[in-house]
């Protein structure tokens, strides 16, 4: 016979393991994430908020990458292939994304997260596709620098979200709806400030054209030199920019922290222009910069204009 401590202690791990869920009990794993590529930070950013704990989430361009002069790699074909999800902001952002996709054989389930969005279409559709390493034709892809498109992406990336996993579908739906209560906040604090901006002075100078939808939606003039972000801008460029500031009294002009500062600081320096803080434009910073998240790049872009143009 058992001692009678022997017996007791059995007792107390038979009842032990009875109160254990029934996969912990059978050593079974918890369901694996979804898989989900996004093409960019700011997209990555948008699904890791509508995702949550379900997915797992890898962009292509990391923080502060030109996702103009992007060329993938040998690794970005395997992490494609290894996804159920891919999200692109589509409108010709990524020219090179096709290719990619042929190279990687990936069957991941593909979301355009900027369907459905209205598009803004360019007066020099020619000069910008020139300008950003492939021709965009008449559609401007930066529409998440509007807060209403970006709420429009959120619901994209919840709808393909749900059909790659619809045991996921509430999850999604509530991380979806608390993130836009948060956009709407966002929304009301750049009207704020920018309504705080005497109207003569919002006119700025950035370094290529990507805050169209901002400007249509919050009435900032950003007056591009229409330039690549991949080469030195000519002679003719810079004159013909520094004309203008001169003549319409451009108070500021602007860096992005995708493209190399020299050319604004020598608009500044022949102008006497005052040169603003860093936008973000198409990329986010480091986790730990201003720029981390999408709603942190609004926030730092809309401060460092009003630092700018109320000064």
């Amino acid at each position: 016979m058992l001692p009678r401590r022997t017996i007791v202690q059995f007792a107390a791990l038979v009842a032990l393991l009875g109160a254990l869920p029934a996969n912990a009990q059978s050593g079974d794993k918890a369901p694996d994430k979804l898989r989900v590529v996004a093409t960019f930070s700011i997209l990555a950013d948008l699904v890791r908020n509508v995702g949550g704990e379900r997915i797992e989430v890898a962009s292509l361009v990391g923080p502060n990458g030109d996702a103009h002069a992007y060329t993938p790699t040998p690794g970005d074909a395997r992490t494609l292939a290894a996804a159920k999800v891919v999200v692109v902001n589509g409108l010709g952002f990524e020219g090179w994304l096709t290719r990619l996709v042929k190279a990687s054989g990936t069957k991941a389930l593909t979301v355009v997260a900027s369907s459905g969005i209205k598009v803004r279409r360019r007066a020099d559709a020619h000069g910008h596709g020139r300008g950003h390493g492939g021709d965009h034709g008449a559609a401007d892809p930066h529409a998440w620098q509007s807060v209403a498109n970006a709420k429009i992406y959120v619901a994209n990336i919840r709808s393909g979200l749900i059909a790659a996993d619809p045991d996921g579908k509430s999850v999604y739906e509530a991380n979806a709806a608390a993130y836009l209560d948060r956009l709407d906040m966002l929304e009301r604090e750049l009207r704020e400030a920018i309504a705080r901006i005497p109207a003569d002075r919002r006119r700025v100078i950035t370094t290529h054209d990507s805050f169209g939808y901002f400007s249509d939606a919050y009435g900032i003039e950003f007056i591009s030199p229409g330039v690549s972000t991949e080469v030195e801008p000519s002679a003719k460029d810079l004159a013909r920019i520094i004309a203008r500031i001169k003549r319409q009294k451009i108070p500021a002009v602007f860096l992005e922290n995708i493209t190399d500062p020299r050319m604004m600081q020598q608009i500044a320096r022949e102008t006497g222009a005052k040169i603003g803080g860093t936008l973000y434009s198409d990329a986010l910073s480091e986790p730990d910069g201003p720029a981390g998240s999408y709603i942190e790049l609004m926030r730092n872009n809309i401060r460092e204009l009003s630092k700018a143009l109320t000064a």
